[in-house]
């Protein structure tokens, strides 16, 4: 599952223990992007923050499937196949049009956005890219190609925090060799404005 130990759901204790009844889908099921930070709980709490509060928000304006399908192209640019699988199937359950989400997969896999995403939503792919790919070449023209197709500053913010979420996550996953192995794929959490709710299904 990866390159350090962790501890099972089973054998938590104390703050642990709390933390994982917070992160837990199905059967007690703890995906091991989050085991992976057993041996360090804070950093978990962390983790988590940023992630329910960066995607799975109810004031953000961003349709939640376009967020996951920025953060899928941002794995696919970084090589992190656990992120890819994981909020390419959170996307393909929110889209409901598994054509369309197909089509995306595609697209992304051959670093293709524009055969699945045109105008304000393409603009946003391109800006993903490049703030993955090359992040000290951005320049304030990035931003107002962004404004040019009509994306608010708002939503410019929500798009750089997803982009820069999966640039932390990716590189966890990879640094410590995080595998799909017995995860439960697609998940995410529900009451998106609680802090105390991480529960995945």
């Amino acid at each position: 599952m990866t390159w350090i130990n962790t501890i099972a759901f089973e054998d938590a204790t104390g703050r642990l223990k709390k933390l994982y009844q917070r992160v837990k889908g199905p059967d007690n099921n703890v995906d091991n992007i989050m085991l992976a930070h057993s041996l360090r709980p804070h950093s978990m709490e962390g983790h988590m923050a940023i992630y329910k509060n960066v995607i799975h928000h109810t004031g953000n304006k961003v349709p939640k499937w376009f967020l996951e399908a920025c953060g899928v192209y941002v794995s696919h640019l970084n090589g992190c196949g656990y992120c890819f699988e994981h909020h390419y199937a959170g996307m393909q359950r929110l889209l409901k049009d598994d054509d369309r989400s197909e089509s995306i997969r595609q697209a992304i896999i051959k670093d293709s956005p524009q055969q699945a995403f045109a105008d304000a939503e393409l603009a946003i792919m391109r800006y993903v890219r490049k703030l993955t790919t090359k992040p000290a070449q951005m320049l304030e023209e990035d931003v107002n190609n962004l404004k040019e197709a009509g994306v608010e500053d708002g939503e410019i913010l929500e798009i750089n925090q997803v982009a820069s979420y999966f640039a932390y996550a990716n590189r966890m996953v990879l640094g410590l060799g995080i595998n799909t192995d017995q995860d439960i794929i697609g998940l995410s959490p529900n009451q998106s404005d609680d802090p105390d709710n991480w529960n995945h299904s």
